[in-house]
């Protein structure tokens, strides 16, 4: 049972830390010397040797789990109370907030007792030496009265009598504590001490001891001096029989001398060799893998789980395949793509050729840069995405509607059941309305010179890119606004769906709220619903509306705002949305005579075909030395049905006004 490591508890203060770190530091007394109720007594002399080994370590845990690390031991010190120490808490701890917030408020030290002395008569329990196993922030309230307690480590109080047993003395009291004779006389003595008795008892307990240490000492010196002596004793014996023996000319003949001499050096020059011929290997293994290592480098591997899934980018991708079909060779053919191909890994479905080499997989990678450009010319649209779109299979597909016929009829009760057919309400012919939505192509080329190299072409390529994208964004966009219909401008716009007579404006009329909300009158049943119309504006009308105080722009809008591309405002919960393609006021007029200003319309009312995506194809031309690269797509727009009046309206300027 001396092996049992015992607990003691006492409080602790909580200070924030000096520094900007959010950490924390804990401080108090770990023990004391006080005595408490059953005379268990920790002088402050056993914690110079106490703490020797937990100073090579001193974490702070957790209700003495030492899987649960909170902290460190920052400071200690031994003074006339008992040990203080101070303490860091880490942020980490999930004890952290409950220390900071006070619930966790006491130490808790376990150590195992070494040597100690134990009066029975008297119940009072010496430590003389220990052994401190660690330190924890417990649960435990500190007493008042009693600062720590031994007692507690125990099952019982019984456990505990026989633990202090194997220290008891045999008639003697516990190093300057009451004798058991006198203990005897008067077992409850020890209660009616008062705690200055109780002090100047325990300070005569400590100075026998340091007199019984200092005598120790000067035994150990005494002992140590005698066997230093000794030991000079017998080196000189020792020197005395060497001296004889050079003296009496005991010599190792010079043959002798000469072989054991060759001997060691033959050994010598066959070990230099050994360990030349090692270096000489280990040389060319180190430059064979710095080789390794500066190719990886050079180009630019990733090593990874391959079976995690590639690791190219995305960018990284488009710019291979892009690169192949200006350059006119396969993926892994150009310098780039083949470093792609080797970062990304045969795991992509590539599959290998006759020589074990990996191939690209051309079709997967081309059909996501196909796609990812597409999205991101359609995300530049401006038109295109407030109406409905569908997928054609074909360039011309045509779809059946049930128009708006009319209403039924109410059926008076005094013809319910007659033979007259009134009570089944008056009669409609249903009839179904065809439409024919054409996609048209809108493509856009750019040419590169066959004489370009590699790397320039790849610095070019995103530039390239963003341009054609652009170009056909911006395409698309002025054909929905304003297309006329016809030849080489083959898709009608939404402006010129507008068969009314149109709102007009002029310099000495500019354009107001008032005038936008006359457009949504002018839809009709079409403009019932503000929410399901939209505005389109030029950049003039756009800021000629910031000039109207009435106007809400997505500023003032806030969390009602539809977030729609281009969208800059509302108009009585109608959004305002402005295109750059939307014709400026001198540039050419409609075939009325007029310019453009702005137009109300229900997107409802509007289909829009894609035919097919973007593609990117490529040419060489050999009378001009150069490459093209030619992007485009299918799309198309038109008008579902006109039963309920216009679905669009315009603001017009008037004809050569400024």
């Amino acid at each position: 049972m001396k092996d049992k490591v015992l607990h003691l508890n006492s409080a602790f203060s909580i200070k924030a830390a000096d520094s900007a770190d959010s950490s924390i530091y804990i401080e108090g007394y770990a023990s004391t010397i006080d005595v408490d109720r059953q005379g268990d007594v920790v002088p402050t002399s056993v914690w110079e040797k106490g703490m020797q080994n937990y100073l090579k370590n001193p974490v702070i845990l957790a209700y003495h789990d030492h899987n649960n690390p909170i902290g460190r031991m920052t400071e200690h010190k031994t003074d006339g109370r008992g040990l203080w120490i101070k303490a860091r808490i880490s942020t980490a701890a999930k004890q952290f907030q409950l220390i900071k917030d006070g619930v966790l408020t006491a130490f808790s030290i376990g150590f195992r007792v070494l040597d100690a002395e134990y009066n029975s008569a008297a119940e009072v329990f010496l430590i003389k030496d220990l052994e401190l196993v660690e330190i924890s922030v417990v649960s435990v309230p500190a007493n008042q009265n009693t600062l720590f307690d031994l007692s507690k480590a125990f099952d019982n109080a019984e456990e505990y009598k026989r633990y202090k047993e194997q220290f008891a003395t045999q008639g003697q009291s516990a190093k300057g504590l009451e004798c058991s004779t006198e203990a005897d006389r008067d077992v409850k003595k020890e209660w009616n001490m008062n705690p200055e008795e109780i002090k100047q008892m325990l300070a005569q307990a400590a100075r026998e001891a340091a007199e019984q240490a200092t005598k120790a000492l000067e035994a150990r010196q005494q002992a140590e001096a005698q066997a230093k002596a000794q030991e000079i004793a017998r080196q000189a014996e020792i020197d005395t029989r060497v001296k004889a023996a050079v003296e009496a000319h005991v010599q190792v003949g010079q043959t002798g001398a000469e072989k054991l001499l060759a001997e060691v050096e033959k050994r010598f020059e066959t070990e230099r060799a050994a360990q030349k011929s090692a270096l000489e290997g280990l040389e060319s293994v180190l430059k064979e893998k710095a080789d390794e290592l500066k190719a990886l480098q050079t180009s630019k591997m990733a090593f990874g789980d391959k079976s995690k899934g590639d690791s190219t980018s995305y960018k990284e991708r488009e710019l291979a395949v892009l690169l192949s079909k200006v350059t006119g060779k396969s993926l892994e053919s150009t310098r780039y793509g083949k470093t792609i191909v080797e970062k990304a890994g045969g795991h992509l479905g590539g599959g290998s050729n006759t020589t074990g080499i990996i191939t690209a997989p051309n079709s997967q990678w081309e059909t996501e840069v196909s796609t990812n450009m597409e999205e991101e010319v359609r995300r530049r649209l401006v038109m295109a995405p407030l109406m409905r779109s569908v997928a054609m299979q074909t360039n011309v597909m045509r779809m059946p509607l049930n128009p708006e016929a009319g209403a039924a009829t109410w059926v008076i009760n005094s013809d319910f059941g007659n033979s007259n057919n009134n009570s089944s309400g008056s009669t409609a012919t249903h009839v179904l309305k065809e439409v024919t939505l054409n996609s048209f192509k809108v493509a856009t080329r750019e040419y590169m010179a066959l004489e370009e190299e590699e790397d320039s072409i790849l610095v070019l390529l995103p530039i390239v890119r963003d341009a054609m994208l652009r170009r056909v964004a911006r395409a698309v966009d002025a054909a929905f606004i304003n297309g006329a219909g016809s030849g080489s401008d083959p898709v009608k716009g939404i402006a010129m769906f507008d068969t009314a007579s149109a709102v007009q404006i002029d310099s000495s009329n500019p354009v107001t709220i008032a005038k936008m909300r006359a457009l949504r009158k002018d839809l009709g049943a079409w403009g019932l619903e503000p929410s399901e119309l939209v505005y389109v504006v030029n950049t003039e009308t756009y800021y000629n509306l910031l000039d109207d105080t009435n106007f809400m722009t997505v500023d003032k809008v806030g969390d009602r705002a539809t977030l729609l591309t281009g969208q800059i405002g509302t108009i009585a919960n109608t959004p305002v949305v402005v295109s750059g393609e939307m014709p400026a006021i001198a540039e050419a007029a409609d075939g009325a005579g007029t310019n453009i200003a702005a137009f109300c319309f229900a997107p409802a009312n509007f289909l829009v075909g894609n035919q097919r995506g973007l593609r990117v194809d490529t040419d060489v031309l050999t009378e001009r030395q150069s490459r093209v690269l030619v992007a485009s797509l299918r799309t198309g727009l038109t008008q579902l049905t006109t039963n309920l009046g216009p679905a669009v309206s315009t603001l017009r300027y008037v004809n050569g006004a400024t």
